[in-house]
């Protein structure tokens, strides 16, 4: 696949999408679909992928399922693992393009540093770093995880040897035979640092919160069984079905009793004994809140990789950076000659709000006030004709985002289809529509883990959850397979 990601952006389109992973190629596709040629797909990357081009450290892989995680309207059968990892998850997104017909659609390489509503021509106004255009409607598909969060470390700019985050992993520094530290033990450093540790001299890991961590059920898939996929496509899509209903008995836990998640629990207790005999090195791994309150992460080489001769849990927090150097809270120096971040995204303060401008002016940044909401995650008043792909409160804690995806394509299709159909050129969300949405899932956010259980990053600097969705997924399928014209103004 060679998309023209050298050719300047168009002047005038109907549907400019921004972000080329699986929400803004999914958003092609189904508007494809729909018959609509008039779009184009804006990433500021060489590639498309999205987090699956971007993050590219050792050891990425999804921790969903590959069956579920991918579209159902473009199995794969081929899946080498039942876990799939980073190369051929982006491998799956470019094929895509080439089956689907979108590479005369993409304009990679272009990053959009501004979008503002041209009320007066009932337009979008992009500047992008190969020029300007204007869109009648606007699909904001960046993703949640798209901007890495780096920590506020004092003297970090002054450290002197390689420092970066793991979404940016710089693969021209040699780490064998050095002493590195990685910063944070989430879903990341839980993949790359068993990858790293035999290869280094030295590894301090700096540990904030323990995760609780399950034994992961990733197995290669067989000849047989993708065999039997491409002869039966039923056959894959039953093992997709059951899979989403597995996920789904974990619901009730996360949503309505938090109680039930003890049996969850003792699983990673079990898990936890099992690789981790050193009673000391346990108790420092043992989370002291509620399972599911924070991401669980599967894996079987976490806690060996932290046994290992030259590995060290650091718990004392950082206090400072300095040229060669890290130190602790305790006043502890580690000599270390490379720095890793794997210090998570910026997913409560979306880069989207920065650089979207809606109907007075104000970005979206604004409008939010540091809390992100939106109607069925979608749609946001004072800002016409603008549709967000995994926007506010569609996140999860146990299922695919790709399920998520495609619900959120349905209304997207749906909505177009009706102002279509009514000869609207303008489509912007009821105030009052919005409002009663966010008071539901609120409401509904009470009684869960999330908000019983810890402090997440989930939270916003509000105490607000605005990244996940507090019921079951196919709730959100059934809220979004329809456009409601009476929760809009359409003019």
């Amino acid at each position: 696949m060679s998309p023209p990601h050298g050719r300047d952006v168009d002047m005038d389109v109907d549907v400019a999408i921004v972000g080329a992973g699986f929400s803004g190629l999914g958003a092609a596709i189904a508007l494809r679909r729909q018959g609509r040629r008039d779009l184009v797909v804006l990433d500021r990357a060489a590639g498309v992928g999205g987090t699956w081009w971007a993050n590219t450290y050792p050891g990425c892989s999804c921790d969903v399922p590959s069956h579920l995680y991918s579209f159902s309207f473009a199995p794969n059968p081929g899946w080498s693992r039942t876990y799939s990892c980073q190369p051929e998850i982006r491998a799956y997104l470019e094929r895509l393009v080439d089956d689907f017909g979108l590479a005369a659609h993409l304009r990679l390489s272009t990053e959009v540093t501004d979008a503002a509503w041209d009320a007066a021509a009932g337009r979008w106004t992009l500047t992008t770093s190969r020029g300007v255009m204007t869109a009648r409607v606007l699909v904001a598909a960046m993703g949640p995880l798209a901007e890495p969060r780096l920590p506020d470390l004092p003297g970090l700019a002054d450290f002197g040897g390689p420092v970066f985050h793991s979404a940016r992993w710089d693969h021209s520094v040699e780490l064998d035979g050095k002493r590195v530290a990685a910063v944070g033990t989430g879903a990341s450093a839980i993949q790359f640092v068993p990858e790293i540790a035999p290869r280094v001299r030295k590894l301090h890991v700096f540990q904030r919160t323990p995760a609780w961590v399950l034994p992961h059920s990733g197995r290669r898939v067989s000849g047989a069984e993708r065999a039997l996929f491409r002869r039966v496509p039923a056959a894959q899509r039953a093992v997709r079905a059951g899979v989403y209903v597995g996920r789904e008995l974990l619901v009730p836990g996360f949503t309505r009793r938090p109680g039930l998640m003890r049996v969850v629990e003792l699983g990673a207790r079990r898990h936890l004994r099992a690789q981790v005999r050193d009673p000391v090195l346990r108790a420092r791994l043992e989370p002291d809140y509620t399972i599911g309150c924070k991401r669980i992460l599967p894996s079987n080489r976490w806690y060996p990789a932290l046994c290992r001769d030259n590995v060290e849990l650091v718990t004392a927090p950082i206090a400072s950076v300095r040229p060669g150097a890290v130190v602790t809270a305790d006043g502890a120096v580690r000599e270390v000659d490379a720095l890793i971040l794997g210090t998570g995204f910026r997913v409560t303060d979306m880069p989207v709000g920065r650089w979207v401008r809606g109907r007075d002016g104000r970005h979206l940044a604004d409008a939010w006030a540091g809390s992100p909401r939106a109607h069925l995650g979608t749609a946001v008043a004072g800002f016409p004709n603008l549709f967000l792909l995994l926007g506010p409160n569609t996140g999860l804690g146990h299922s695919s985002m790709v399920y998520m995806v495609e619900s959120q394509l349905a209304h997207l299709t749906d909505a177009l289809a009706v102002m279509d159909a009514r000869g609207a050129a303008v489509a912007e969300v009821r105030p009052e529509a919005q409002a009663a949405f966010n008071a539901e899932v609120d409401r509904r956010m009470e009684k869960t883990v999330w908000s019983t259980g810890c402090a997440s990053w989930y939270l916003d600097a509000t105490g607000r959850n605005t990244m996940l969705w507090p019921d079951f997924t196919w709730r959100f399928r059934h809220r979004t397979r329809r456009f409601d014209p009476a929760a809009w103004r359409l003019t």
